[in-house]
């Protein structure tokens, strides 16, 4: 029994978003419009409910592109279903052929797709597609061609209206508060060198001052974050450094930092140094990061160093006067060949040199990518267990969630429903967050 009880505890039920309840509920009333004028059965429409199945979306935005787009589709293909089915009626020979009717059905499905094109309104073709079909789709079994298309027209308004009006209502939510969230921030931009939208920096602004905990984990300096996102009230340290520093946006200051042993440092220095390769130094001193760099600039690390020292937030140094033992990592711009020839000549020593490298694509540099050296417990996984120790000093019950991308970022749509995702399981229905398991 004991089995059984915790194999059901381990299952984890994810909240059920407001999406699903809209949607249920904007069915139902739907069905309930057309039960009130007296269908039931198989006289039931159910164009309705398809189209209010169709136009809930996650924001009332999109709910209302949904619905024009189906709106207009509903119109082009009820307009050409109208003028096939007064066209057959015309010409009564033509509907009791079905080897040339259902032919000139195809046809009207094309000039359905076509029309929509034409009018610049693509979105909307398959729709107007589908439509046609429904119109035309009961011939000869249709008294009156103008009461056909006028249904079809007046199913999908009625869908659309209830759509847009559940989706305007707000559903009681309840904050869940014990949680903290982790978010890296490669899922909200695109790269070093970009900026985050200003709808994404509206958004997390406002998960963070409706008291959501979260965690933007980066694998850049602070300044990345802290330079775009400086209304935002902190109540949770950054990971910074891919894992190598945790930082106290509120007070600009350094929580901890984990620097690359001494020893490690000249030993890894040296080797560069004998291979030719120059590289930038990057230190922690006094809560500042000065970021030195050792060599020649190259062709490569001008580009970069130029687009990046321009930044009041960031430190650059054109000397070596730095301690050793302050080094967090060092970074290697070249080419993806160099880079691999470089971690390939150096990976069997990482283990007794305690160090950890990772080759990441450098942004504003074509054919060209970064190799990061750091600590070998320098990393994402031990700075969030670190955090999660120090804020369980003052919250034990705290439980840590990631909410992390399936695809990465790729547009600014994508960072935008991740948030979303992040405040669905914030502020679930209030009625089922009781039901909701950590995993």
């Amino acid at each position: 029994m004991s089995k059984i009880r915790d194999f059901f505890h381990s299952i984890y039920l994810p909240p059920v978003g407001q999406r699903i309840i809209k949607t249920s509920i904007a069915v139902t009333l739907c069905l309930l419009f057309y039960a009130l004028r007296g269908y039931r059965g198989q006289d039931m429409s159910a164009e309705a409910a398809i189209t209010a199945i169709i136009c809930m979306q996650p924001y009332v935005h999109d709910t209302r592109e949904y619905a024009w787009n189906r709106i207009a589709g509903t119109l082009i293909g009820a307009f050409w279903g109208l003028l096939f089915l007064l066209f057959v009626s015309i010409f009564p020979a033509l509907g009791k052929r079905m080897p040339v009717l259902y032919p000139l059905m195809g046809l009207g499905v094309l000039i359905s797709l076509y029309s929509a094109v034409i009018i610049r309104q693509p979105d909307t073709s398959c729709l107007a597609a589908i439509v046609f079909v429904c119109v035309v789709i009961a011939y000869p079994d249709i008294e009156d061609p103008l009461l056909q298309a006028f249904h079809r027209i007046l199913d999908v308004v009625v869908g659309t209206v209830v759509a847009i009006g559940v989706n305007l209502l707000h559903i009681p939510r309840k904050k869940q508060n014990g949680f903290v969230f982790f978010l890296r921030t490669e899922d909200l931009v695109p790269d070093q060198l970009s900026r985050i939208s200003s709808s994404v920096q509206f958004r997390l602004g406002r998960l963070y001052n409706d008291g959501a905990k979260i965690c933007l984990m980066s694998e850049h300096a602070p300044a990345f974050l802290t330079s775009q996102l400086n209304n935002i009230k902190w109540n949770v340290p950054l990971i910074v450094m891919d894992g190598a520093a945790l930082y106290d946006a509120n007070n600009n200051a350094y929580i901890s930092t984990v620097t690359i042993d001494p020893t490690s440092s000249r030993w890894l220095m040296k080797r560069l140094d004998d291979m030719n390769v120059s590289y930038f130094i990057y230190t922690i001193h006094k809560d500042r990061n000065y970021i030195y760099h050792h060599g020649p600039l190259t062709e490569n690390e001008r580009i970069i160093y130029d687009q990046l020292k321009r930044s009041p937030y960031r430190h650059y140094l054109d000397d070596d006067h730095f301690t050793v033992s302050e080094i967090v990592y060092l970074k290697i711009v070249a080419a993806d060949d160099m880079n691999d020839h470089i971690y390939r000549n150096l990976k069997p020593y990482f283990s007794k040199m305690k160090i950890r490298a990772v080759i990441r694509p450098q942004a504003g540099m074509k054919g060209g990518n970064s190799l990061y050296f750091y600590a070998a417990n320098a990393d994402i996984a031990h700075a969030q267990q670190h955090l999660m120790r120090i804020l369980h000093e003052y919250e034990p019950a705290l439980v840590p969630q990631e909410i992390l991308s399936e695809t990465g970022y790729q547009s600014e749509h994508d960072a935008i429903h991740l948030l979303q995702k992040l405040s669905n399981q914030y502020e679930p229905p209030y009625i089922l967050s009781k039901f909701r398991k950590a995993k």
